[in-house]
């Protein structure tokens, strides 16, 4: 598929009480400015989708990920037929070990949610097909393609009901 190559990760971990949580954020700039994302971005020239998500983890969010303890999950394509500019090609990691606490970039205000109160009507319309399920251990490799409004799904290889 055309587009570019992107990374995203989702960083979990246990609160004293028992309640998972996942590290997600507000987009402070660029593409989805405003919604509700994991941290992530670009797949630079030369750059395997890992190092690139260490990169991006370590900008957006000033938390140390080693490497091997990220796990590849997921593999989305994005289309927008109607912004061709924006398709994309998404590598999906999940992590359980890093350094650091997340801290506000220029790209990125970092925040906890609880695994059960994803806000998902915050995100990218597609992530509420597949993110609940990635987050649950499961690996997913979808299709989306978007409307002309290029914010809701108007078809995927995933059931959309």
């Amino acid at each position: 598929m055309a587009g570019y190559e992107v990374c995203v990760c989702y960083l979990l971990r246990t609160r004293p009480d028992g309640r998972r949580e996942v590290l997600l954020g507000r987009k402070r700039s660029g593409l989805g400015l405003g919604k509700i994302v994991g941290p992530g971005g670009k797949v630079e020239h030369g750059e395997s989708p890992l190092e690139a998500i260490v990169r991006e983890v370590a900008e957006e969010t000033g938390i140390r990920v080693p490497p091997s303890s990220l796990r590849e999950v997921g593999r989305l394509e994005y289309e927008f037929p109607f912004r061709s500019a924006w398709s994309q090609n998404s590598t999906v990691f999940v992590g359980e070990e890093w350094s650091g606490s997340p801290d506000v970039s220029d790209e990125l205000a970092p925040e906890w949610f609880a695994l059960d109160e994803l806000p998902l009507e915050e995100m990218w319309h597609d992530a509420r097909f597949w993110l609940p399920r990635v987050l649950a251990g499961e690996r997913v490799q979808a299709w989306f393609s978007f409307s002309d409004d290029n914010q809701t799904v108007a078809e995927s290889s995933l059931p959309l009901g």
